[in-house]
């Protein structure tokens, strides 16, 4: 056999420099084909879809956390709505989504649960609870805003669906509903309009909220329902979500471990929210105004 010419051996030691400096060639060069343009290998549907968490980035979504975990510490809500605000404004709609699965889920279950969720309560949460599953269910498979992978649209639905629940907690106010039959039925119906909602935007609060307002419940039973509507709302966002948002991206590690992460700033902030002595109602009134300010600029962007 002919040794190979020096034009030869230089052609393949520049192809295998360039491979082993490329972001996307970090293993060696032997073991793993290029996905590098100039390496031949065809990028095809396995290239990954990288998210830009550099520090910056990374900084400022644990401060977008600590900041929610703040408030729900201190008025028991707010949390999913602020978050997935926040997040919306730098990344698309269902990565936030993505990212709020875990702190979401776990801190309203926990609140929820904590000393207890009573059987008399839970029944008459079931049929809100089923109507929010039927209904996430219902929105994915319309595939309507951000469920269908649309992030122009689920951005402007965000907005809007912000807009609404600012308004509302501002101004709104809600009557009485006698415990009865009717009550079941008006919860089925609030469940389905939430859950499609929540499959369209990310956000869970209308019309659960204003349901759970007007059960008469007292304070602290009040608090566990929304915690229960939260969570349950959250595993049905997660379920909604286009294929793989949990799976991929984050820099390769996967949307669900990024969501992990996030549990720590939004842990740290449910403390110190709890430990800040401010006037809840007029901490309220701030907090829908923001969310007003914040619908209006998602919507109209």
């Amino acid at each position: 056999m002919l040794p190979a010419s020096a034009t030869a051996r230089n052609s393949r030691r520049s192809v295998r420099s360039k491979c082993m400096t490329a972001p996307g060639c970090l293993r060696p060069w032997r073991s793993l084909p290029c996905a590098m343009p100039h390496c031949g290998a065809p990028l095809g549907a396995g290239k990954l879809r990288r998210m830009p968490h550099d520090l910056p980035t990374a900084a400022t979504i644990a401060a977008v956390f600590l900041l929610a975990g703040m408030v729900k510490g201190i008025i028991g809500l707010g949390l999913p709505t602020i978050a997935i605000g926040l997040l919306g404004l730098f990344l698309p709609p269902a990565e936030a989504a993505a990212l709020l699965v875990l702190p979401s889920a776990l801190t309203n279950l926990w609140q929820a649960l904590s000393g207890g969720l009573p059987l008399a309560l839970l029944r008459r949460l079931l049929p809100l609870l089923a109507g929010l599953l039927l209904g996430a269910a219902l929105g994915a498979m319309l595939g309507i805003g951000l469920s269908g992978g649309d992030a122009a649209l689920a951005r402007r639905l965000l907005g809007a669906a912000l807009l609404l629940y600012g308004g509302f907690g501002l101004v709104g106010r809600v009557a009485t509903l006698p415990e009865g039959a009717g009550e079941g039925w008006a919860g089925l119906g609030s469940g389905l309009v939430t859950g499609m909602v929540t499959a369209a935007t990310g956000v869970f609060v209308l019309p659960a909220v204003p349901y759970l307002q007007a059960l008469g419940l007292e304070r602290r039973a009040l608090l566990q329902a929304m915690g229960l509507s939260f969570g349950v709302s959250t595993l049905a966002l997660a379920a909604s979500l286009p294929a793989g948002s949990l799976t991929g991206s984050a820099s390769g590690g996967g949307m669900l471990f990024a969501s992990a992460l996030a549990l720590a700033p939004t842990l740290l902030g449910m403390v110190v929210g709890q430990r800040l002595h401010l006037p809840p109602l007029l901490f309220r009134r701030i907090f829908f105004a923001g969310l007003l300010g914040l619908g209006a600029h998602l919507a109209l962007a």
